[in-house]
């Protein structure tokens, strides 16, 4: 069995998609329907930065995106793979849930990118610039970081946001009580604490005001039965319901991203080939949680043309 999984963020670069749009038509065909959902040249800023203007959240969300379904489209179109005949089930790292949802047809591609650019405007908004952190502890499993997070608290929020793999978990919340967590996490037998360099702190309660304005937002849109399940962050485990997987995305904005946990499930599901489209981040954590597993990355052209050979 197969599974098509989907970056999230921080696999955005300068550069990206460029090649692949310079030898595809398919792949500018993405490129230009989400530059005309958002009604400016995302693209360009993807091709040619500058960076600063692409780290933004609310450039990097839907950029991560179109880049990963240009991947797909060019498999499909020019490779005559289809995804529904490939794949098992579908999932995604936090934004890449939506990438995922697009994928399977749950979602078009203009209002893919149209949600992942508000969510990503709602998340920035949420917490004033600097009063929220996020940190990643090494050497860390969820137990580990759980009582780090714990013992930093002190009356504030920080929580677990991203429980990644054994070996890596990212907490968010205030910054105060991050920072604390940073300073404590040795003691509490993690390996490294990293303060990371993001805008705001996800996938925490102090982002209720994003995920409020994301249940909004997804009320007014049409979602269809995916071509295959989709495996959720916050339950980590396959979906199909539309009116499921709009209530899920809501508690997405500020719910735990149990990634280890999906990708288990899936390997225990009877999935041993998994292909990140778009990044090569997810493919890593999947080889540390099931080494068992085959993990593909597939970004470049020559990598579809391995693939498309392989399937």
């Amino acid at each position: 069995m197969r599974a098509f999984i989907f970056p999230g963020q921080g696999s955005q670069a300068v550069g990206m998609g460029a090649a692949l749009a310079a030898a595809s038509p398919a792949a500018r065909e993405v490129f230009q329907e989400v530059d005309d959902a958002l009604g400016e040249k995302l693209s360009r800023l993807m091709a040619e930065g500058p960076e600063d203007q692409l780290q933004l959240t609310a450039n990097a969300q839907p950029a991560i995106m179109a880049n990963a379904i240009a991947v797909l489209r060019v498999l499909e179109k020019e490779g005559g793979i289809r995804l529904a005949e490939k794949a098992d089930f579908v999932a995604g790292h936090s934004l890449g849930e939506y990438t995922a949802l697009c994928a399977a047809g749950a979602l078009d591609l203009a209002t893919t990118a149209r949600l992942l650019r508000l969510r990503g405007q709602a998340m920035q908004a949420a917490v004033p610039v600097g009063q929220g952190a996020m940190a990643a502890l090494l050497g860390a499993d969820l137990a580990k970081a759980q009582a780090i997070a714990d013992a930093a608290a002190q009356g504030e929020i920080c929580t677990v946001a991203n429980d990644n793999d054994p070996s890596q978990v990212v907490i968010s919340g205030a910054r105060a009580a991050i920072e604390r967590a940073v300073e404590i996490a040795k003691d509490h037998g993690a390996k490294r604490a990293l303060l990371l360099p993001v805008s705001a702190p996800f996938h925490c309660p102090l982002m209720q005001p994003a995920a409020d304005a994301m249940a909004e937002a997804l009320a007014a849109v049409a979602i269809q039965a995916p071509l295959v399940p989709v495996y959720a962050n916050v339950t980590a485990a396959p979906v199909s319901d539309p009116d499921t997987i709009r209530a899920l995305l809501v508690e997405q904005v500020t719910g735990m991203v149990r990634w280890r946990e999906s990708v288990l499930a899936m390997f225990d599901a009877g999935v041993t080939d998994f292909v990140e489209l778009g990044g090569k981040v997810l493919g890593g954590m999947v080889k540390r949680i099931a080494p068992d597993a085959v993990a593909t990355s597939v970004v470049s052209m020559d990598d579809i043309e391995a693939l498309v050979k392989a399937l």
